[in-house]
């Protein structure tokens, strides 16, 4: 659940309130309506165009109104967030193309210059919630690791954790994913670890279970490009220490075990799965879980899982972040009347509730 704290520092409320992330059409209406003591109460009505899409944002955007509703008058802040009324639906909440979401009430000047956050913040975390949970739902209650943070800015992964989270990832890979519903990361090594270790797995594994023996040892084993054998390896050494293995080989190559196998076996596929989970079981390590990663997207999963891969957790990075959900906001009522521009009207939602 999203920590009702606010997510931002006072550097970036006080940039918040002067509009730095506003679109100056917006600061210059809120001007217009200030200057000439226009205090109309609207109704914005706020949308979007996909189905299926998994609504997030909604508490994030409750903290920015907290903070960021009002005006300055006389160089001081004057917070008029008790004007508002802001009905909406709540994070993980399923949502229809055209569906309203989200209705703010209060004077518009009040608000205008929070639009384009508002709208960004909802694009955002709907795109990595619908995806999310798409995902967990293609791997058929599999474990689904989010491995996202290294395809985007790095200011995005607090709330990029989050609406993985909404979205039913069962685990994130930094502290900042987890920083907004205390959740704990995971991750064991790298490849680099192994490089560090002049390319052994083996030393790579031993070091790592010295270092932090109460974490679940999952160890990589492509780093050779021979999973099957560095899988079994690893097996015999650590036994029953061994949680799992986990195969990330290259879209681009095919794995030594395979280089006999027709079709084209690139990257983590099918029958290099298989290989492994054979090689495990002929020498009795029924025990150890395959995880996959590299390039897995919800198409990739919803065949693995229809062709019954023996895969434990799939590993999932930027297939999270693509594709868009744009926002629209519009308002439909000015003073009780509704009014809009031509193709938006007011739709009451009966799902949405009120917001503290």
């Amino acid at each position: 659940m999203f920590q009702k704290q606010i997510p931002w520092d006072k550097k970036t409320i006080q940039k918040i309130r002067n509009g730095f992330f506003t679109a100056r059409y917006f600061l210059r209406t809120r001007d217009i309506l200030v200057s000439q003591k226009n205090s109309s109460y609207v109704i914005m009505q706020v949308f979007q165009k996909n189905d299926n899409a998994i609504l997030c944002g909604i508490d994030e955007v409750v903290s920015l109104f907290t903070i960021g509703c009002g005006i300055y008058k006389k160089k001081r802040w004057q917070n008029l967030r008790k004007l508002v009324e802001f009905r909406s639906l709540k994070d993980g909440d399923s949502i229809s193309a055209n569906e309203p979401v989200l209705h703010i009430t209060g004077p518009y000047y009040a608000f205008a210059h929070l639009e384009s956050l508002y709208l960004g913040i909802l694009a955002r975390r709907t795109l990595v919630a619908t995806n999310a949970r798409r995902i967990v739902k293609a791997a058929a209650q599999k474990p689904v690791y989010f491995f996202a943070d290294r395809f985007d800015h790095f200011l995005n992964q607090e709330g990029d954790g989050y609406t993985a989270h909404i979205g039913g990832v069962t685990g994130v890979c930094t502290d900042a994913h987890a920083a907004w519903w205390k959740g704990t990361p995971i991750g064991t090594m790298p490849h680099s670890l192994i490089s560090l270790c002049q390319g052994n797995t083996v030393q790579a594994a031993t070091l790592f279970i010295q270092q932090y023996p109460t974490i679940p040892l999952i160890v990589l084993v492509d780093f050779h490009n021979d999973c099957v054998h560095t899988a079994v390896q690893v097996a015999r050494i650590f036994g029953k220490k061994l949680w799992g293995v986990r195969l990330d080989t290259s879209e681009s190559i095919v794995d030594i075990s395979l280089k006999n196998e027709k079709g084209k076996n690139f990257g983590v596929c099918p029958k290099l799965v298989l290989a492994v989970r054979h090689a495990l079981d002929k020498e009795g390590y029924h025990f150890v879980r395959i995880i996959v990663s590299g390039g897995f997207t919800e198409q990739k999963i919803i065949q693995f899982e229809k062709d019954h891969v023996p895969v434990d957790g799939y590993g999932v990075g930027s297939a999270m972040l693509k594709g868009n959900f744009d926002f629209t906001a519009d308002i439909v009522k000015i003073n009780g009347k509704e009014i809009a521009k031509v193709g938006r009207k007011f739709h009451e939602n009966t799902r949405m509730r009120e917001q503290i």
